[in-house]
């Protein structure tokens, strides 16, 4: 393997702002955001009122904690298939139909009934799954020699929007009467706007549908023989895991030492503001460094001391162990995005890897909020949970070592 660094010093984009309409290529620019804002909210919405839609529909912690458990096997069941897809019809083209059903699913999720919850949840699920592979891979064709600036802005519209379907989740549906089907549901709105913001797309130029640069060394990859490619989705998994976690089960954890519903969902959403500043910055200090490796120690230090300190510290700074693990959550969120990118040598390898990871790592992640909510059920305390989350924390920086090493996946 050889260093990236000069490699991607000698990649020319095939596409630069004067290739496309100036409109539509800004009309991109706003599509990736709004997209970008729809890939969080309608799953970080489910935590603060994860309660009340337990108590209504009559469900278990272990079958509640399924709702943020279904979204993430549909990550890992279509993510391998979505580079294939994106040959096949374009990325344009199937990003819109990926928010069409990502409409469609909202709106059954948010109808009466555990049927409709479980189906809807399914519907957006592979939905986001089809923006989470190809966005990664559309910032690499489009923007190769700005990759962490948008990466960046990718990353702080899906945490900021996450974090305000969090903050507003308990607010709508008891402040406002909405219930939690039209807590849910309001973000059908959102996704139908993005819809719209999104079209002026299929009448651009064609473009490659999976080639960024020009390269000498890019030859076809076989990603699952790739120990480095193995890393980065360990990397993508645990992280994940560790997320998706906090999203479904924060604020039940803190209403368990005390702190009202209202002030619970109010303290995810500090968590996701938190990670926004880092997910923006750390992936344009990624994309400068030799090596990501002090950045990967760091994610580690600061998710497991914030877990530590929900678990033992004081009340009273119940808010500063939020923080840093909000700061962590954008630290380790960050990294994973940008390591698809700077891992590989063009827009293709990038969304194979990305469909690898996130198969891989949201099946990893998939088995995290159901078995913490079954150690809860079993041992009647967030101990055990918690302690597993710092051991975690651990293991994400030991194999995230191996994935900000300064190589290229292998060619084959």
């Amino acid at each position: 393997m050889h260093s990236s660094k000069p490699l991607i010093e000698k990649q020319q984009p095939m596409l630069l702002a004067g290739a496309r309409p100036q409109a539509t290529f800004w009309f991109m620019i706003i599509g990736i955001i709004f997209i970008s804002a729809n890939l969080r909210a309608p799953l970080t919405s489910v935590g603060p009122i994860i309660g009340h839609l337990r108590d209504n529909i009559h469900l278990s912690n272990t079958l509640a904690g399924f709702i943020t458990t279904v979204p993430l096997l549909a990550f890992a069941s279509l993510s391998p298939f979505i580079p294939r897809l994106g040959r096949r019809f374009g990325m344009e083209r199937l990003i819109l139909i990926s928010l069409i059903a990502l409409t469609i699913g909202i709106v059954v999720r948010s109808l009466s009934g555990a049927l409709t919850l479980y189906v809807g949840t399914a519907i957006l699920g592979f939905a986001i799954t089809v923006c989470n592979v190809m966005l990664p891979s559309l910032i690499k064709r489009e923007f190769p020699q700005h990759m962490g600036t948008m990466t960046g802005v990718y990353s702080v519209s899906m945490n900021l929007c996450g974090a305000i379907a969090s903050g507003i989740s308990i607010p709508l549906a008891v402040g406002a009467g909405m219930s939690w089907q039209g807590a849910l549901g309001v973000w059908g709105i959102l996704s139908f706007v993005s819809l719209l913001m999104w079209l002026p797309q299929l009448k651009a130029p064609a473009q490659p549908a999976m080639v960024a640069s020009v390269s000498s060394n890019d030859r076809p990859v076989n990603m699952w023989r790739s120990s480095l490619a193995w890393q980065v989705t360990l990397f993508m998994g645990i992280q994940s895991t560790i997320f998706y976690v906090l999203v479904a089960w924060l604020p039940e954890i803190l209403q368990g030492q005390g702190i009202s519903s209202s002030q619970s969902g109010w303290l995810l959403s500090i968590l996701i503001i938190a990670s926004l500043p880092f997910g923006f910055i750390v992936p344009v200090l990624a994309g400068r460094m030799r090596n990501q490796r002090l950045l990967v120690l760091l994610t580690a230090i600061l998710l497991g001391s914030g877990t530590l300190g929900l678990l033992y510290g004081s009340l009273h700074l119940l808010v500063l162990w939020v923080i840093i693990l909000g700061i962590g959550v954008g630290f380790a969120f960050g990294l994973s995005m940008m390591f698809f990118g700077l891992r590989t040598r063009s827009a293709q390898q990038a969304a194979e890897l990305s469909g690898m990871a996130q198969s891989i790592g949201y099946l990893l992640a998939a088995t995290g909020p159901a078995l913490i909510g079954y150690l809860h059920d079993a041992t009647h305390s967030w101990s055990v949970p918690l302690l597993l989350l710092v051991g975690a924390s651990v293991v994400l920086g030991i194999v995230g070592l191996g994935a900000g090493r300064d190589r290229f996946v292998a060619s084959v």
